[in-house]
C-alpha cells in the first residue's frame, strides 16, 4: 500500500528530489492561483516574488456568505505551456493543474529541479474544502482569472512530473 506523503510548503531542494512521478501527496502553506490572462502578464513584469512559489493553474468562483472561498478545481496547464519555461527559470518551484503539459515544459521541470502536481478535475468543491484563507495578490480587472494567495491544508495532489522527468503518463 503506498503511502500518501503530507508536504509543507515551500518545498526544499531535498523533498522535491525526493518525489517521484506518481507519489500520492497533500500540501499544506501558500499557493497563489493564475491562469491564462495573469500568465501572459506575469511574463511581462511578475507581481510578485515567485522564488519558491506554487501556482495553481485555477480560476476560482466567488466565494458565498460565510466562505473562504467557491469551488477551485484545476484548469489545463497546457494552455500555460508558451509561459511556464520562464516563470520556472525566474524561480518558480511548482506547479498544480491538470492534463498533459508540452515538452518544452516537461524539460523545463527537469532542467529546474522543480516539480508539476495533478489535481483531480471536477472536484473544485471539494478541494475549496481545502482552502483556509484567500487573498487578493494582484491583477484585480481579472476577477476570477486574478492572482490569489490561498493557504491550504492537506491539499490533494499526485506528482505528474517529477524533477528528474520521470512522469505518471511514460
Amino acid at each position: 500500500m503506498k503511502m500518501i506523503k503530507k508536504l509543507q510548503l515551500p518545498l526544499d531542494e531535498k523533498t522535491i528530489g525526493s518525489l517521484k512521478a506518481g507519489d500520492e501527496v497533500l500540501l499544506t502553506g501558500s499557493v497563489y492561483t493564475a491562469r491564462d490572462a495573469a500568465h501572459q502578464r506575469m511574463v511581462k513584469k511578475l507581481p510578485l516574488n515567485i522564488k519558491g512559489a506554487v501556482i495553481y493553474h485555477t480560476g476560482p468562483t466567488p466565494a458565498k456568505p460565510g466562505e473562504v472561498i467557491g469551488s477551485c478545481g484545476p484548469t489545463t496547464s497546457a494552455r500555460m505551456d508558451a509561459f511556464t519555461p520562464l516563470l520556472l527559470k525566474k524561480g518558480l518551484q511548482a506547479i498544480i493543474g491538470k492534463g498533459q503539459i508540452g515538452e518544452a515544459v516537461r524539460r523545463a521541470i527537469k532542467e529546474y529541479k522543480a516539480v508539476y502536481f495533478i489535481s483531480p478535475g471536477g472536484c473544485g468543491a471539494l478541494l475549496a474544502e481545502k482552502v483556509k484563507k484567500n487573498t487578493l495578490v494582484a491583477y484585480k480587472d481579472l476577477g476570477c482569472e486574478a492572482i490569489y494567495k490561498l493557504e491550504i491544508e492537506d491539499f490533494p495532489v499526485i506528482v505528474g512530473l517529477d524533477s528528474k522527468g520521470r512522469s505518471v503518463s511514460s
